[in-house]
């Protein structure tokens, strides 16, 4: 048996050669490209594809043909994307031309003021994230988060902040649903510390409480206190704003809201338990949304949603992209495709500076390995 200093100086050897052959590959991937440019060819050329990825499976021992065929996707991969750039296809790409053209008419500095509106009333967390993303908002207070949106896109408002996500209870589904049919942009996001207080009317005891209202994510927050009231029943309602002026206006002493501890103040109500959250870290990310595409220096957060084709390895071949490129996937969910049975489209958050070429390379060629793309734009977070 080898030594096993000499078995890794073996390894190195071998892995110097492999890397000079990266090299000379990548030299043969240029030529390839120019003759592509010369007689008008795409690069990405499937069948090609599939048929060396196939023969990979067979060029190494069995057990290894599952890795040989991922080695040859990722070679395949570095070749696109070497190709792409000596082609110049970003320049080319009408999405990459939409953003640069977008960073070109934004203004430098975030606006200090404007029309936006938010779901529920006075004392809802997302005006407390309208408040952190403008010193002096124009609120104007919408029924429902489809409301928010048809807002912003008729132009009623300027913008518009949502509720994406919350560190406890995960994404506000119907947020996420209503994305897909609707017009916008996300210019910049928030997180916003969460804590839930059950309040009551004055001079109401927590033993008497029958009846508590809240929205969702607050009910499912605060499970292991609801579980310690069993007599209560517990009513989903539009928001937590709006569940404490129920409380305020229903003149019973039966009846309290999972809310802010500001909407104690706000509409006249007694704390009966503070903080009851299931965890203390509790946040809630929210989103500011336009109209327009507008992306402020800084940007280093994308968000995107596509739909993969459904066959084998689809989604594998996007995320290997995404680490050719030494992209950061800070976030993938899947969501399910209205009218179409089991079958998903995927919601990415991404980590990259919108100026990098490692952005322009994604943009530029992206859309190519989906059946459907949208960019929903580029931003920075607020503190």
């Amino acid at each position: 048996m080898k030594e096993l200093s000499k078995l890794r100086a073996d390894i190195d050897c071998i892995d110097s050669q492999i890397f000079e052959l990266f090299g000379e590959r990548a030299e043969v991937a240029a030529g390839v490209a120019e003759y592509k440019r010369a007689h008008g060819k795409r690069v990405f050329d499937p069948v090609r594809e599939r048929q060396k990825i196939a023969d990979a499976a067979g060029r190494v021992p069995a057990d290894l043909s599952t890795y040989g065929q991922v080695m040859m996707e990722l070679l395949m991969e570095a070749s696109r994307a070497r190709q792409h750039e000596l082609l110049g296809d970003a320049e080319g790409s009408e999405l990459v031309a939409r953003i640069e053209a977008a960073r070109k008419a934004t203004p430098e500095v975030f606006p200090r003021s404007g029309r936006v509106a938010c779901q529920g009333v006075e004392g809802a967390y997302s005006q407390l994230a309208a408040e952190k993303f403008f010193r002096h908002p124009d609120i104007r207070y919408m029924r429902s988060f489809e409301d928010v949106f048809e807002a912003v896109e008729s132009g009623e408002v300027d913008y518009g902040v949502l509720p994406i996500e919350n560190s406890t209870a995960g994404s506000v589904n119907k947020v996420f649903d209503l994305m897909g049919a609707h017009e916008f942009s996300i210019v910049r996001s928030t997180r916003v510390k969460v804590d839930h207080c059950l309040l009551a009317r004055k001079g109401a005891d927590i033993g008497g409480i029958r009846d508590i209202y809240s929205h969702e994510q607050a009910i499912r927050q605060c499970a292991a206190f609801l579980e310690t009231m069993p007599e209560a029943r517990v009513h989903v309602c539009e928001n937590t704003a709006v569940a404490a002026r129920m409380v305020a206006d229903a003149g019973r002493d039966d009846v309290a809201a999972l809310s802010s501890r500001g909407c104690a103040d706000l509409y006249g109500l007694s704390v009966l338990g503070s903080a009851v959250q299931d965890r203390d870290n509790n946040y809630t990310r929210f989103a500011c949304i336009s109209k327009k595409l507008e992306i402020y220096p800084g940007a280093e957060r994308s968000s995107m949603t596509l739909v993969t084709p459904h066959r084998p390895g689809s989604l594998y071949k996007l995320l290997a992209k995404f680490y050719a490129l030494d992209i950061n996937v800070v976030k993938l969910e899947s969501r399910p495709i209205p009218e179409r049975d089991f079958e998903f489209g995927f919601f990415f958050d991404i980590d990259c500076p919108v100026a990098s070429d490692e952005f322009r390379a994604l943009m530029s060629t992206i859309e190519g390995l989906c059946q459907d793309f949208r960019y929903l734009g580029s931003y920075s977070e607020v503190i």
